[in-house]
């Protein structure tokens, strides 16, 4: 691979994620009248958490504290500094919680959810959509095509929210929410796995119905097309097996493109996964940056953000530097 064409992939990265951070920071400033601290303190004196007198003091002091004082050149160089060193800050919310912290016992719920249900989707969904385009598959297949088109345009809440009615409501099947049985603790225990195994179909059932229909109609499309070429037309022209001609050539040059597109689709899963951990009540990133944001919690909402446009961007990274393994046919090289 040309070591030219990594380093510039990797510029290209870093800054990606340089103006990713710029915009995160300047774009809820921009809200004139918006104070951070000032309203995080309304709404504790709202509810009767703190006392208006010398709510002033303590507004300074909060300003003081969280660098809210300083010059805007000054706090963006701060907040540069502190991004890059994966320093957040104390969470406004949950102070004097640090928003690393909070980051870190979120994190590895929605790893383990999006994770499997994206790739279980990516898997099924892509093989329903071979089998879709491939001539020789039974008829009776062709009857997925009118439900995929219909859940590819569904929302993943939308899904969770029928889910929740159907099998928590009413048949009382699953759990309505969380991420594990109310006052259980955590410890590494085979119930305590089984518990969250438990907790998490539902809302890893709504990710994964819910994009299937996606998938199976993007790789339909390229199997067609794929079906076309020469490389196909002359394994069976050589007798090849139908089973090899259809994992072996379509298939296989048919999910290039499916394989950029889980690159691309990390984002949109995280933001409509969001909702999902939302109305699951999901102890995730999508509920921790839901919290944020209703608490108007900026330094947590801007740790949330950069962990998710570093997931896109890495996995964006990844599977460009990755293209030459999966297809030898291409060559990073010098013109």
């Amino acid at each position: 691979m040309n070591l030219r064409y990594v380093a510039t992939r990797l510029l290209g990265f870093l800054l990606v994620i340089w103006v990713a951070m710029t915009l995160i920071f300047f774009l809820p400033k921009l809200v004139p009248g918006r104070d951070p601290v000032m309203e995080r303190m309304a709404m504790l004196m709202a509810g009767g958490g703190i006392q208006a007198e010398g709510i002033e003091r303590m507004v300074q002091a909060y300003r003081g504290e969280f660098g809210l004082d300083q010059p805007l050149y000054v706090q963006y160089v701060r907040y540069l500094s502190d991004m890059f060193r994966l320093e957040f800050n104390y969470s406004l919310a949950q102070y004097p919680a640090k928003v690393l912290d909070l980051i870190r016992r979120a994190l590895p719920w929605t790893i383990g959810l999006l994770s499997v249900s994206t790739l279980l989707a990516f898997v099924l969904g892509s093989l329903a959509g071979g089998l879709l385009g491939w001539p020789r598959t039974p008829r009776v297949f062709s009857y997925l095509l009118t439900p995929f088109m219909i859940l590819s345009s569904v929302p993943f809440f939308l899904l969770g929210l029928m889910l929740i009615y159907v099998f928590a409501f009413k048949l009382r099947v699953f759990p309505i929410g969380g991420g594990s049985q109310f006052g259980q603790l955590p410890a590494l225990t085979p119930a305590y796995i089984q518990d969250i195994l438990y907790h998490s179909i539902l809302p890893a059932a709504s990710i994964v119905i819910a994009s299937l229909g996606g998938w199976a109609l993007g790789m339909r499309g390229m199997m067609i097309t794929t079906l076309g070429e020469d490389y196909v037309i002359l394994a069976q022209a050589r007798g090849l097996s139908p089973q090899r001609i259809f994992f072996a050539y379509a298939m296989r040059n048919a999910m290039l493109p499916q394989i950029t597109s889980l690159a691309l689709s990390v984002g949109g899963i995280v933001s409509g996964s969001l909702l999902v951990e939302v109305i699951f009540r999901y102890p995730g990133i999508g509920s921790l940056l839901f919290q944020a944001i209703a608490g108007f919690d900026y330094f947590t909402i801007y740790g949330v953000v950069f962990f998710i446009i570093l997931a896109i961007a890495l996995a964006t990274l990844l599977i460009d530097l990755l293209y030459p393994l999966l297809d030898p046919r291409i060559r990073y090289q010098k013109n």
